[in-house]
């Protein structure tokens, strides 16, 4: 890893160039990825509370809320529409039995990890016939340094 230190800090435009780049490009991949394993008729904020449950584990309809920057009312519907696909799954919160925690039910858990795998596998395939030995060292290698861009 580069000692941040010796990393020189200029307006470079190639910099911002590549920046703008790399966004769309990005963007292209996850729609490329997407399209490989629809996620069905789910409102962007449905998915990304499919995500959060997944990740961070149960949350009542207010910490969901806070986490999507929207009032607790409004995430009550998409919460709703969830319940209703099956997907989501409330339980008293063992703390506090006023509140409900919210997680996924194990066929939405099946659902994402099935999703999940296509979208790899098609990836895999994109790699392994589009690639070679050496192209793909150097996506690995480009694989890290995004990583460091994600985890700063």
């Amino acid at each position: 890893m580069t000692d941040p230190t010796e990393i020189p800090v200029s307006d470079s435009p190639s910099a911002l160039a590549l920046a703008t780049e790399l966004h769309a490009i990005l963007g292209r991949l996850r729609r490329k990825l997407r399209a490989q394993a629809h996620m069905g008729d789910l409102k962007w904020t449905q998915k990304s509370v499919l995500r959060y449950l997944e990740k961070d584990g149960p949350a009542t309809v207010t910490v969901l809320a806070r986490a999507e920057g929207v009032r607790p009312q409004s995430m009550g519907a998409h919460i709703t529409a969830l319940v209703k696909a099956g997907l989501v799954e409330g339980h008293p919160d063992p703390s506090d039995g006023r509140q409900t925690l919210l997680s996924l039910t194990q066929s939405c858990r099946d659902w994402m990890q099935a999703s999940r795998a296509v979208r790899e596998d098609w990836l895999y395939h994109m790699i392994l016939e589009n690639f070679s030995n050496k192209e793909q060292q150097t996506l690995s290698d480009a694989t890290d340094l995004l990583r460091r861009i994600v985890d700063s």
